[in-house]
């Protein structure tokens, strides 16, 4: 029996140990009890080309690891900050399903890609190169793009200058924005003298590995539970407009244990495969992305310039940080001719296809079926 959004079996199907409200859970998200019990939380009750499969390709300099479901119109998933493949758990199977191919990479620098060691390798441009030499690599002409957090910026900058390649663009949390005065950080200081700033923080070598690197399961749920729907609402003001400049990144959250203790959309073993991850290749590949802001702002000076004409669709949580900030979307409009719908989530956070997958998967299959067919 399949679902609306996936194709995961029905409750009689799934390991009677879990809840009952649980399993109907993870049946509308697309994934299996079994999968879950099994420690790995991404499986399909599909098998063959539905079933989620993992390749490495040669791209661009790099080795880029992806995992790949389904046939038909491509779709590619870009994660965020700090994530993997793995925050589209959830989507993958029920694309999947849904009739689309499924490209899920690592990129550079996260899980089991390349992490080159030189900071300007993380650059926008680098990252673009990536993704159209991936889609060559695998003779794959188009491909809808999807992204999260960082993965949102790379989209929107594909869709600007790679517009025959991306037809359709879909951005969960960050919206398009306009080319800014100056460079980023310049911006942050001018704006927030005196203040605390992640992406401030970022920037000095060596500084911001250390802290993160030191216990990774404690800076991940320290992060996923500051950044979601589940944070007291006045968390994450509080952490990113009123903490003093001169803070650490963890100094100003709380600790709340692991995810079964605070989490309905995150289980222990799902934030396991996280912990093993980061503990393996630690946190350095991620924070080098963030020293290439300003470099991204010379190189290339087109981005935030260019409209995006190709369909596009807009999903945020309310709670969301990347939205809260800036919610006057009117750039995005402005910028955006093609921008099909925007859908705000009530009580969501920043982890918008982890905390509401079913409702993120109808979205993205109804707008996906909807504005992008050609394979």
């Amino acid at each position: 029996m399949t679902t609306r959004g996936g194709g995961a079996s029905d409750d009689r199907a799934m390991d009677t140990s879990i809840p009952l409200g649980r399993r109907r859970f993870l049946r509308l998200s697309g994934t299996t009890a079994a999968a879950v019990a099994a420690g790995g939380g991404t499986a399909s009750a599909a098998s063959g080309e539905n079933a989620i499969r993992h390749r490495t390709v040669r791209t661009n300099g790099i080795r880029m690891h992806v995992a790949e479901a389904g046939r038909g119109p491509v779709v590619l998933l870009l994660h965020g900050f700090p994530e993997l493949w793995y925050s589209w758990r959830h989507q993958i199977p029920a694309l999947a399903a849904a009739g689309f191919r499924v490209l899920a990479p690592d990129l550079r620098g996260y899980g089991r890609t390349s992490a080159p060691a030189e900071p300007s390798a993380y650059r926008l441009r680098e990252n673009l190169a990536d993704l159209t030499g991936l889609l060559d690599a695998l003779g794959v002409r188009t491909a809808a793009v999807v992204g999260h957090d960082q993965g949102s910026t790379i989209a929107w900058a594909a869709a600007q200058l790679h517009p025959d390649r991306f037809p359709a663009v879909v951005s969960l949390g960050v919206p398009y924005t306009a080319r800014t005065p100056m460079p980023l950080t310049q911006l942050l200081r001018k704006n927030n003298p005196g203040k605390f700033n992640v992406v401030l923080y970022f920037q000095e070598p060596g500084v911001a590995e250390a802290e993160l690197d030191a216990d990774a399961s404690r800076t991940l749920r320290m992060t996923m539970y500051a950044l979601s729907g589940q944070a007291p609402p006045d968390l994450v003001p509080r952490w990113l407009l009123g903490t003093p400049e001169g803070s650490g990144y963890l100094t100003p959250l709380p600790d709340p244990g692991v995810p079964s203790r605070w989490s309905p959309w995150l289980t222990d073993a799902e934030f396991g495969h996280y912990v093993r991850e980061f503990r393996r290749t630690g946190f350095d590949g991620a924070i080098r992305r963030y020293r290439t802001f300003d470099i991204d702002w010379s190189d290339l000076p087109m981005v935030g310039t260019i409209e995006v004409r190709q369909p596009a669709l807009y999903v945020t949580g309310d709670l969301d940080s990347a939205y809260r900030f800036q919610s006057d979307l009117s750039a995005m409009r402005a910028g955006v001719p093609g921008l099909r719908g925007v859908e705000i989530l009530p009580g969501c956070g920043h982890w918008t296809q982890q905390e509401r997958p079913a409702r993120v998967n109808e979205l993205l299959i109804r707008f996906l079926h909807s504005h992008h067919t050609t394979p």
